[in-house]
């Protein structure tokens, strides 16, 4: 470890933030690194936040990796919107009731039913002991409790991410921020006449997910800096979280993970052969979207397209059946309302 050695402007001598993220294996190791707590006894204090631009669904556990000990203190904190609000993870101390004011607890003290709890554990607050490097944000563990402890049931887990939102979204994030809030000391006092000892140093960060895209998409590209859903069936978005344009005769929905591995994308037709056909003399072109002829339009060529344009003649035969063809939309969707895309 460098301590006194470390000097930002001295390319042999700099940690930068950039070291967290690079091949691990190498040697010596890489890794960032703050400043000293010189400015004892005010607060050594360090925010890392990560961030993707896009919704993930994380998949495995999260694990950062120090080359200090592992603080006394820190916080691991989530947002769901790309950072304009935060909320708490997963609290990390050597006393939790001092620090934070919680009972210590770990994942092993979770269930099915408090699975979504925030805990503060003392598991990974060792100071310098051997083989302290390591930190975790266990999903697997939580995972666990629903696929079994060698994750061999994941339809059950499936099926209960399908079905139960605030379970999804506690392993979704659109960022991760990592707060540092007092260092290793590994004994109960400061020495200040040493303090250039005490600092945080974090040589690697893993974090395992995939792209959120509600299963209307099997590619994530990275394209201008930032990750997207190649969508399909018709859908768009961020995230493939709404229809197309002209493809929304029924609502939106997301895919269901089951069965597994590939899971349903939920997909369903705009018009059939069989029950939603196209209205005055449209053709239903891939079970999608209704081709319509030069008068008409709508989802099902339902609308004359005079009206739109606000210049139907008052005598036209037109009206009374575009406003028949209305009626049997409305009726044809109000009977497969349940079944809707």
């Amino acid at each position: 470890m460098c301590n006194n050695e470390c000097d930002a402007s001295t390319p042999e001598l700099a940690h930068p933030p950039e070291l967290m993220f690079d091949f691990e294996g190498r040697h010596p190791s890489t890794f960032w690194q703050s400043a000293t707590w010189k400015e004892y006894p005010k607060p050594l204090q360090v925010n890392i936040t990560l961030s993707w631009s896009k919704t993930i669904e994380l998949t495995d556990n999260i694990v950062i990796t120090f080359e200090s000990g592992r603080p006394d203190q820190m916080i691991l904190e989530k947002s769901l919107d790309y950072g304009r609000t935060w909320q708490p993870y997963q609290y990390y101390a050597t006393d939790c009731l001092d620090a934070f004011h919680m009972d210590p607890k770990s994942v092993k003290d979770l269930s099915q039913h408090t699975i979504l709890e925030i805990i503060c554990t003392e598991e990974y607050s060792t100071g310098y002991m051997t083989n302290s490097k390591i930190i975790h944000f266990e999903i697997k563990d939580r995972f666990a409790f629903f696929a079994g402890p060698r994750l061999r049931n994941m339809a059950s887990l499936y099926g209960q991410l399908d079905t139960t939102k605030k379970l999804k979204d506690f392993f979704t994030i659109t960022d991760l921020r990592i707060r540092l809030l007092r260092p290793a000391t590994g004994e109960i006092f400061v020495d200040e006449q040493h303090l250039a000892r005490y600092f945080y140093a974090i040589s690697d960060i893993k974090v395992y997910g995939r792209c959120k895209c509600n299963l209307h998409a099997t590619v994530c590209v990275f394209d201008n800096n930032k990750l997207s859903c190649e969508c399909e069936h018709n859908t768009t978005g961020p995230d493939c979280g709404k229809c197309k344009k002209n493809y929304q005769g029924r609502p939106w929905s997301p895919g269901s993970y089951l069965p597994i591995p590939k899971g349903t994308a939920n997909t369903s037709n705009v018009c059939d052969n069989e029950f939603l056909h196209c209205q005055n003399g449209g053709t239903c072109h891939n079970n999608v979207k209704c081709q319509c002829p030069a008068g008409y339009t709508g989802i099902l060529c339902e609308k004359l397209r005079c009206e739109e344009a606000g210049s139907c003649s008052s005598d036209s035969g037109h009206g009374a059946r575009a406003q028949g063809s209305l009626t049997l939309l409305v009726a044809l969707l109000g009977i497969t309302g349940p079944h809707l895309f």
